[in-house]
């Protein structure tokens, strides 16, 4: 398989673009996007206008050719899309949050067993961002010894007027800490060298939107793994002045030393993305990750080629959807948020 060809199946997220993006830089060919909703698919299309736009998901599923789907469908409607895919015989790249319920999680993973599929979520914020990827590199190589603590604070730009209805319904994006606290989630496995994690606290609320009763604008957790602990915070209050989407940053303290990623901007700082400090037994410094490779879609499409798990291992893909469950299920406990 030289030449993998993909196809898109929902695209109601603009994570969608970068999905489509990581693939195509990695040498896939993107032929074909299924979208129900005309002004997405319009704007989709001339971005992309390689891939036919078909009527019915089951063209693109029924496609022998097509060895790949990639979803940012509403996150509710994840699950079945990949179910789908993967029991036509394709792997999967999802949007996170792969799915919103135990229950959906529970099926992809009988699904996935059984049909030897590959089921992957593309967590950008650690397989997108430059300034991540290279924190694991230096991790890796031993610049701030064994890893032991991790604050990773995720804000982001709510921007009422920009968003569709789903996004302020509960049963449909699945809770604040199941959606973009699922980012989160996957970077503290990943940076603790972990498989799994226990949640040891959770909270959820709405403090300043109480026309859209069934949005969550904060959440944080508490968790740990027997050797690192860790604490996560996301939230919608990114302020109208801040002149991106969310001051995105992750401190992973080690042993030896500590780095901190300021992922999007510094603020009153170094111009531009991709910030990493480190302070270790050399000093402090700042460096510009700007040009870091990003390895995970070629990564991904050797996998696809392969069979084998060298972007993701297969079982921290589905513990950090797991993790952002159970902690969304702790915060909500007792509480009934509206649909």
């Amino acid at each position: 398989m030289t030449d993998i060809k993909f196809a898109a199946i929902g695209i109601n997220h603009s994570h969608i673009y970068g999905q489509v993006e990581c693939l195509k830089r990695a040498g896939a060919q993107f032929v074909a996007f299924h979208a129900v909703e005309d002004d997405l698919a319009a704007a989709f299309a001339e971005k992309f206008p390689e891939a036919r736009r078909v009527a019915e998901a089951r063209e693109i599923l029924e496609d022998p050719s097509i060895a790949v789907i990639t979803t940012a469908a509403i996150p509710a409607d994840r699950a079945a899309i990949s179910i789908a895919a993967m029991r036509h015989g394709k792997d999967v790249l999802s949007d996170k949050p792969g799915m919103t319920t135990f229950a959906q999680l529970a099926e992809i993973k009988q699904v996935q067993a059984e049909t030897g599929r590959i089921y992957s979520v593309i967590y950008s914020e650690h397989f997108e961002v430059r300034a991540t990827v290279e924190a694991g590199n230096l991790i890796a190589q031993g610049a701030i010894g064994q890893v032991i603590n991790t604050v990773g604070l995720g804000p982001h730009a709510i921007r009422n007027n920009q968003r569709p209805d789903w996004f302020f319904e509960r049963a449909r994006y699945g809770g604040i800490l199941c959606d973009i606290g699922s980012h989160q989630f996957e970077q503290f496995l990943f940076f603790s060298g972990a498989m799994d994690a226990e949640i040891s606290s959770a909270s959820v609320a709405n403090r300043a939107h109480p026309d859209r009763p069934g949005l969550q604008d904060v959440g944080d957790v508490h968790m740990k793994t027997a050797t690192t602990s860790g604490y996560v915070r996301v939230d919608w209050f990114t302020p109208a002045g801040l002149p991106t989407w969310g001051d995105g940053r992750l401190t992973i303290l080690g042993t030896e030393g500590y780095i901190e990623l300021r992922k999007y901007i510094d603020i009153a700082g170094h111009p531009g993305e991709n910030h990493l400090f480190i302070v270790n037994q050399d000093g402090p410094r700042h460096i510009d990750c700007s040009e870091v490779d990003l390895p995970f879609g070629r990564q991904f499409l050797d996998d696809v080629r392969n069979r084998t798990e060298t972007a993701m291992p297969q079982e921290r893909c589905f513990n950090a959807m797991k993790l952002a469950l159970t902690a969304q299920e702790m915060a909500e406990r007792g509480t009934e948020w509206a649909q």
